[in-house]
């Protein structure tokens, strides 16, 4: 495996650094080589490139908006025998503690930044786009979705662009979840709970106006961390979503702390209905880890389901 990655990242020099880490999908090790540290991933499965090249692309996207650091992506590299690696620039982390509040400010930056891109459009009329106007490099995006597949976890996200986010989150979020629940266990209640929640969605959404914001995608309290400059996050699944989507799973297993969500609502501040519409988005996350790690997540569906249509 190392002469492979020597020979694709082109450096005479690659020495194991002794840090290494992983979560339940990959496997990482950082090295030492003559253009820097590096931290690569490494994953046997079938569909690990397919997850690499969206978080690549993701964490490309979240680059361009100068908002929030995250690891320069450098390469992903397919091994002969099958696994996968993804190579991207080695940060020095430690557990989010000293930077929450800059965190929650941050992460509204991202999730404002296509809308700023949109006002400063509109003010600049005609005169964007023009040759020799120094054309910037993150284009204004009006619709929801990604230009390319990315994965929460290790299963796909449909991300095809859709002009409305109620449909594109029912049809492309819940609905894919429930078809392999569906596929893997039968569930009746689920099934027929989803049914009954379709219909309800709509009511949730009644006078907000949503500008497709870029989204990390799966910000929970493990894939944040700081340095002394400042919050990093990592690991994203990125897609152009709805702002409030990000906070759901940003509630779960630990969440974040008080200072996080006012620096965050202080920029960004909550809408009517913000407290139902985050239990839906929940229950994305909840099916999600259904799907991954079985039915210990059953229960917890179920129960949002049911609050939601009552």
């Amino acid at each position: 495996m190392e002469d492979a990655l020597r020979r694709e990242l082109g450096t005479a020099v690659l020495r194991p650094t002794g840090h290494s880490g992983g979560g339940c999908i990959s496997q990482g090790q950082s090295y030492d080589t003559d253009r820097g540290r590096v931290y690569v991933k490494s994953n046997s499965k079938a569909e690990a490139r397919r997850m690499f090249e969206g978080e690549m692309a993701s964490l490309e996207a979240i680059l361009k908006t100068q908002t929030i650091k995250v690891p320069k992506p450098i390469k992903v590299i397919d091994l002969p025998g099958g696994t996968t690696l993804f190579a991207m620039e080695h940060l020095e982390m430690r557990g989010l503690n000293r930077h929450s509040a800059k965190l929650g400010t941050q992460l509204a930056d991202l999730h404002l930044h296509n809308q700023q891109l949109g006002e400063k459009l509109k003010k600049e009329g005609s005169t964007v786009g023009r040759k020799g106007q120094g054309q910037m490099e993150v284009q204004f995006v009006d619709q929801f979705g990604f230009h390319t597949v990315t994965c929460c976890g290790y299963l796909p996200q449909v991300n095809d662009w859709q002009n409305d986010w109620v449909t594109f989150f029912a049809k492309q979020r819940i609905q894919p979840q429930m078809d392999m629940i569906e596929k893997n266990s039968g569930d009746r209640e689920a099934r027929e709970l989803w049914a009954q929640l379709q219909l309800k969605i709509p009511s949730l959404f009644c006078d907000i106006e949503i500008v497709p914001a870029l989204l990390h995608g799966d910000l929970w309290g493990g894939n944040v961390a700081e340095d002394d400059s400042g919050p990093i996050i990592f690991d994203p699944a990125s897609f152009y979503g709805h702002s409030e989507y990000e906070l759901a799973i940003a509630g779960m297993f630990g969440g974040f702390s008080s200072s996080f969500y006012s620096a965050y609502h202080s920029k960004i501040p909550k809408a009517a209905g913000f407290e139902k519409r985050l239990k839906l988005y929940q229950l994305f996350h909840y099916m999600n880890h259904w799907n991954h790690f079985g039915t210990g997540y059953r229960g917890s569906s179920l129960n949002i389901m049911r609050n939601l249509v009552k």
